[in-house]
């Protein structure tokens, strides 16, 4: 196992790691501005406000990316067991 052929699956897993919370934190994130600015121009301070729509759009949001998480993390589960058999010849 060669520096290169590891740099290869870390550089490989922290990008699909990326594209796969990438929506999912953009989600959390609009929906998090938006409540500030209404907490903003509404002055209510509740905790639960932000807290409980937050956790369920972002469960929605899990839910609806699921068939492409999947996608990505089996591919790169195959690009692993197939890099793993030419190491082992």
């Amino acid at each position: 196992m060669t520096v290169e052929l590891v740099t290869e699956i870390l550089t490989d897993a922290f990008y699909t790691v990326l594209i796969i919370l990438l929506p999912i934190l953009g989600v959390s994130l609009i929906v998090g501005i938006i409540l500030s600015i209404f907490q903003a121009a509404t002055s209510i301070q509740e905790m639960t406000l932000t807290f409980v729509p937050k956790i369920i759009i972002t469960g929605i949001a899990i839910i609806l990316m699921l068939p492409f998480m999947i996608e990505k993390i089996i591919g790169i589960t195959h690009k692993i067991f197939n890099l793993i058999e030419q190491v082992a010849k």
